[in-house]
């Protein structure tokens, strides 16, 4: 049996309109330009090296690279903020990005500690810090391990992940910065800029 043109025309318009409206609704909350949802970040407030209260909305407006760390640590905190520093230097004064140093060892990390430490780096990554009932809602947000490590003399070192985190103006995650790779790394961040 075949279908009636009376049927058949409302029935192409309605799945026409559809089509139409999934495409607008794809574009409106997810389209090119859009990092995908995400389940990584959250709101937080802690302590910047300046001594000040800083919130996530504090950082809106800005692209952000985002990265856990501690100031003891010996190498790979170090060399991670060294490469953040040589992108923010190669994207220039002008980019509209910010670095945000956040400790996973507020034992020893107050915001003086984290200002000295900081002042080897770009002046656009500032240090975040805070007691621990502060530290920890953003650390099982951002997935992050961290844990302390006693040492035999009464010392400790921290075994923590150490993903680069690229945060779009809006604080969203778009994904783990590979900063290893110059090209790649100015590239993705340029894209959000």
């Amino acid at each position: 049996m075949t279908p009636s043109p009376r049927i058949l025309l409302p029935a192409l318009v309605l799945t026409f309109g559809l089509a139409l409206v999934s495409v607008a609704a794809w574009l409106t909350f997810s389209g090119p330009g859009a990092p995908p949802p995400s389940a990584i970040g959250a709101p937080f407030r802690l302590t910047g090296s300046d001594g000040k209260s800083v919130s996530d909305a504090d950082l809106k407006g800005q692209v952000v690279v985002l990265f856990f760390g501690y100031t003891h640590c010996p190498d790979v905190c170090p060399t991670t903020l060294f490469e953040v520093s040589e992108l923010f230097r190669k994207l220039g004064e002008g980019a509209k990005i910010k670095g945000v140093f956040v400790s996973v060892d507020p034992e020893r990390d107050t915001p003086e500690v984290l200002k000295d430490y900081l002042s080897s780096f770009d002046k656009r990554i500032i240090g975040l810090s805070g007691d621990r009932a502060a530290l920890e809602p953003m650390l099982k947000a951002y997935r992050v391990y961290a844990r302390k490590n006693p040492a035999a003399n009464g010392e400790y070192s921290m075994d923590h992940s150490a993903i680069v985190y690229l945060m779009d103006r809006q604080m969203r995650f778009i994904g783990p910065l590979n900063i290893g790779e110059d090209d790649v790394a100015l590239k993705e961040i340029k894209k959000w800029l």
